[in-house]
């Protein structure tokens, strides 16, 4: 973690999963669309009494940012002080919910890297380098 950096800093998908495991309070919001919900899949924290909350950074299909993200995350009753990871398709657009979280005054909003599928592989697909589901942690699908 990076003192330059605006937000708490990143974690691996592995360093997610035992941060949700160790600290009851800790949250993960997947900051992708319905769609890479629905279709793609979603991590499932059953195992740890707990569920991933969905709140989209950017609005599907117009890629337009979420003027309700913010609200989102404090209605789901996410206080300032809980440490929060972001997680996206490939820990992109989780960065900047990150800085908008932290520009909130959440001070323990961090990233995810590699996100849920990670970057392309040499065929240009996704879900083979890097990532929530090639970590081999727990996830589901639709």
């Amino acid at each position: 973690m990076g003192s330059d950096k605006k937000y708490a800093g990143d974690v691996t998908p592995s360093e997610a999963w035992d941060l949700l495991s160790e600290d009851e309070n800790c949250v993960l919001i997947d900051v992708r669309t319905d769609a890479e919900w629905n279709y793609v899949g979603l991590p499932s924290l059953e195992s740890i009494g707990k569920d991933t909350l969905c709140i989209s950074w950017l609005i599907f299909p117009s890629n337009t940012p979420n003027d309700s993200f913010k609200d989102q995350v404090h209605g789901a009753g996410i206080g300032p002080d809980q440490t929060i990871l972001l997680l996206c398709r490939s820990g992109q657009r989780s960065v900047s919910a990150a800085v908008a979280l932290t520009d909130a005054g959440y001070s323990k909003a961090f990233n995810v890297l590699e996100g849920f599928e990670g970057e392309k592989d040499h065929d240009g697909r996704r879900g083979r380098l890097g990532g929530w589901k090639v970590s081999n942690l727990p996830w589901t699908q639709n």
